[in-house]
């Protein structure tokens, strides 16, 4: 398998990236933008700038764009007219900031938190997962995960979440009702750490899941964020395909015209300090044989 190339680069740390009407989009953590690309990189667009900083993306089915707000726990919806109005406010009720979000074809999204203050270099704690409803309404619907990120949904509906600091991948059955059902580990890569310290917890990780996308074969792609690769992983934990970018990599979707580009965010390490102020994140692109869904 070819390496990947860098498509678009000048940015503060990019991440969430989704195809979807023939672009790539992304957020920009410390940019606090929002930004959409066509396949070589070409005709960026700001797509919603976000003032307490952007993470997940999705869309709900009248194509309206649910936008993760990081610092104050909302979920920002985009109006057809560009303006961003408040979907839904999880304040309160996450530790840390909100994280990921995947949006199913109905509408619901989960969105994932981080549990605890990781840039501020307090210790390692459980977070929950919550359902946010069309109507804006909040539901706790899963508890104790290692840091909850990528998300992605899979055509027989299940919810597989990336517990980055948890050495493993988490299934959820989504019933008719929204509720998440028959918890199991889909993947795991070694033991559940037990320091709870940032500096120790890292040299227990095996993956470090962060982004993820899903493939037409069942495939999941995962941004290994502490091993700085990209590993294609199937159902029980066998990794078929491995890639190293030569940099640290954050998060993956497969798009491009084919749906056979994997596009992944890379930038030198994740810490606000050190990524605010300079534009040394990138995005690369590689060719893959099974396409996205």
């Amino acid at each position: 398998m070819s390496q990947p190339t860098p498509v678009l680069s000048g940015f503060a740390f990019t991440e969430s990236p989704r195809w979807r009407e023939d672009r790539l989009w992304f957020s920009d953590f410390y940019q606090d933008q929002v930004f959409s690309a066509t396949e070589d990189g070409s005709d960026i667009r700001v797509e919603a700038t976000v003032d307490q900083q952007p993470s997940g993306l999705g869309w709900l089915p009248d194509g309206r764009m649910l936008i993760v707000s990081m610092r104050d726990a909302r979920i920002l919806r985009r109006e057809p007219d560009g303006k961003l109005s408040v979907h839904a406010d999880l304040g309160g009720r996450m530790q840390g900031h909100a994280n990921d979000m995947v949006v199913d074809a109905d509408g619901r999204a989960w969105v994932g938190s981080f549990g605890f203050d990781l840039m501020g270099g307090a210790p390692l704690a459980p977070a929950a997962l919550y359902r946010v409803d069309p109507d804006g309404g909040v539901t706790e619907a899963a508890t104790d995960l290692w840091f909850p990120n990528g998300m992605v949904i899979t055509p027989d509906r299940v919810l597989l979440v990336n517990e980055t600091f948890g050495n493993r991948v988490t299934a959820f059955d989504i019933g008719e009702d929204g509720q998440l059902r028959n918890r199991r580990v889909w993947a795991e890569f070694g033991d559940l750490p037990t320091e709870r310290e940032f500096a120790g917890l890292v040299t227990q990780l095996v993956v470090s899941g962060d982004g993820a996308c899903l493939d037409a074969e069942g495939g999941l792609w995962i941004a290994d964020a502490i091993g700085a690769r990209l590993l294609r992983v199937t159902e029980g934990g066998t990794v078929t395909d491995e890639i190293r970018p030569g940099t640290n990599v954050y998060a993956c979707a497969l798009g491009g015209a084919q749906r056979r580009t994997l596009f992944a965010c890379t930038a030198p390490d994740f810490f606000e300090e050190a990524r605010r102020p300079v534009r040394e994140a990138a995005i690369m692109a590689l060719p893959v044989t099974v396409p996205g869904l």
